[in-house]
């Protein structure tokens, strides 16, 4: 505590001294006012985006299958005779459509005998629209493969 009070002692002769004129008269200083100080940049404030709403994707509906009853489906098996189509002889109700389908690693062409129905070529994978057989009955085939041979049965 001494050492604080001497070296206060000191330090307020220094002041004193520095103040003073070459004779050791205490020459006042004329108070200043006090400079204000700097003001302090204040930020402006960053105004927060409002978000925009994204709006929601509205699903693609998904199509709805046709009914299984509205469709019989021949699967094109192989060139077989008439082992080449499943089922064979397939059975067809009134009303109902035909859909070839070629479960063959090779490419056929479907036709009723009387030539009222034609699938056009059908590659592997493929499968035919759904067609009418305004006949109701009749053999068919294969017109890339001859030997390829079925039959439509109306059903009731």
């Amino acid at each position: 505590m001494r050492i604080i009070i001497a070296s206060a002692i000191v330090a307020l002769s220094l002041v004193a001294s520095g103040c003073s004129d070459s004779n050791g008269v205490i020459t006042p200083v004329a108070p200043t006012a006090p400079t204000p100080p700097a003001p302090t940049p204040t930020s402006t404030p960053t105004p927060t985006p409002t978000p925009t709403p994204t709006p929601t994707p509205t699903p693609t509906p998904t199509p709805t299958p046709p009914p299984t009853t509205s469709n019989v489906t021949i699967d094109i098996v192989r060139d077989n005779g008439a082992q080449s189509f499943s089922p064979n002889p397939a059975t067809l109700p009134a009303g109902q459509m035909v859909v070839w389908r070629n479960v063959d690693s090779v490419t056929h062409r479907v036709v009723l005998n009387n030539g009222s129905l034609d699938t056009g070529d059908l590659a592997p994978g493929a499968s035919s629209r759904p067609m009418p057989v305004n006949t109701g009955s009749g053999p068919y085939h294969c017109s890339i493969h001859p030997s390829m041979v079925g039959t439509i049965v109306q059903g009731s």
